[in-house]
């Protein structure tokens, strides 16, 4: 069993490094705390610009071909994303190179040149168009239901920004967000693979020993306060993307293990109940998938499907009647031991992966959410049906159900769909 080592540098750096000493390669990631949360209205997207900007060159090489090619003399190749809370840089070594790819990020995280701004406009500008239609209309789901169950917070707000938003950003906007938010106690070093500990952590401090930064300003908390109901945006595709999405407690309310066990309950495999019921009972679409949104006192529980126009009236009323059926009747003792089962399978396959290594323990630690395996396993043994369908009561509310539709969908049909999300409650146990 795979098992964690952490230090803290005195600039109060925190580096996480998880042995996987079977393995033949190694994973590296920086986890920065900042993200579209941290960003007011008129910024909206600057921390996914910034993420861009650091792979256009540092001090130690001048452009993002030398970098590129630094990082593939190294085994790996630089990546990154940026999410509501955390911007990611992320890179696989080969182990004998782990020092030197550590010096590597160190030069992004601290050096960066800022150079050729234009040009990375113009490409964070077709990744945003990507998210709009001809009319520049918002298409994408996600967006769509986040302005439903967040609405007038930054959590509403694209994280790739808007067009607009964009276009304004200026060196000096990207200088001031860079200063702010990229600090050693903002920023944790994972490493996960084979690797030894004491090395890892003496190259850490070599190459990130001398940074120093500001302390942090503190999230703006953010309220579920749903909205609207729902939206509908005409598109020109030949398939609806449809989500439905009920809000839930933040990662780390007493209900958390319940609701990943849900939605494993749902769509964990062509044998969970939403593929079952829609794919293949009714053919209604091709795939469904239910995910989870997990902030620090927010979140959903997210359903994503594509349907043809004339099967939008049917799948919302089957993925309604789904739903239903989990706050009618507990969870038989079956199914929760195959759910169970392959969640304890899961954990122990992770112990193959450096990369589910880094985001547990190096994630984990940025936003103050360390899950062990072993407490997960733990966890897992104590859970029970009674426990399982007591925390769903809690944690979920039908009331509260959101619906997003986007593409060609009829207007006669569009009643009928409200209608079936407005009559979706908790039934009387």
């Amino acid at each position: 069993m795979n098992r964690q080592y952490k230090i803290t540098l005195e600039n109060g750096l925190r580096i996480v490094c998880v042995p996987q000493p079977h393995l033949h390669a190694c994973e590296v990631s920086c986890y920065i705390g900042v993200g579209s949360r941290y960003e007011t209205e008129k910024q909206a997207g600057i921390s996914h610009f910034l993420e861009h900007m650091l792979f256009r060159g540092t001090a130690e090489y001048p452009n993002s071909l030398e970098l590129e090619k630094a990082f593939e003399a190294l085994g790996g190749g630089a990546n990154a994303m940026t999410d509501a809370e955390s911007t990611c840089y992320f890179s696989r070594f080969h182990p004998e190179k782990v020092a030197e790819g550590l010096a590597l990020f160190a030069s992004m995280l601290q050096r960066p040149l800022f150079g050729d701004i234009e040009t990375e406009r113009k490409i964070i500008l077709e990744e945003a168009r990507e998210d709009f239609n001809e009319k520049g209309e918002l298409i994408n789901p996600d967006s769509l239901m986040a302005r439903l169950i967040w609405p007038d917070t930054p959590l509403a707000q694209p994280t790739i920004g808007s067009v607009e938003t964009i276009a304004s950003v200026d060196a000096q906007m990207l200088r001031q967000h860079h200063q702010r938010f990229y600090s050693p106690v903002n920023t944790v070093i994972a490493v996960a693979g084979r690797v030894e500990p004491e090395v890892v952590f003496l190259a850490a401090e070599r190459s990130f020993g001398k940074w120093q930064g500001e302390a942090v300003p503190q999230q703006q908390k953010i309220e579920t306060s749903c909205g609207e109901r729902s939206s509908w945006v005409k598109d020109s595709a030949s398939q609806l993307s449809v989500q439905m999405a009920l809000p839930i407690p933040g990662r780390e309310s007493r209900h958390a293990l319940a609701l990943r066990i849900l939605q494993r309950i749902l769509s964990g495999g062509v044998a969970s109940r939403l593929m079952m019921q829609l794919r293949e009972n009714l053919g209604l679409t091709y795939s469904i998938e239910a995910n989870l949104t997990s902030l620090r006192e927010t979140g959903a529980l997210v359903i994503d499907f594509m349907v043809t126009p004339d099967n939008l009236v049917a799948a919302v009323r089957e993925v309604c009647g789904v739903l239903s059926d989990l706050f009618r009747t507990r969870v038989p003792e079956e199914e929760l031991a195959r759910i169970v089962q392959g969640y304890r399978y899961d954990l122990d396959f992770s112990n193959d992966h450096p990369d589910e290594m880094v985001v547990r323990y190096g994630w984990g630690e940025l936003v103050g959410f360390v899950r062990d395996i072993e407490a997960d396993r733990t966890a897992l043994e104590q859970l029970t049906t009674d426990a399982l369908t007591s925390a769903l009561a809690q944690a979920l509310d039908p009331d509260q159900l959101r619906l997003v539709v986007v593409g060609p969908w009829r207007q006669s049909d569009r009643p009928q769909v409200e209608q079936i999300v407005r009559q979706f409650a908790r039934p009387v146990s």
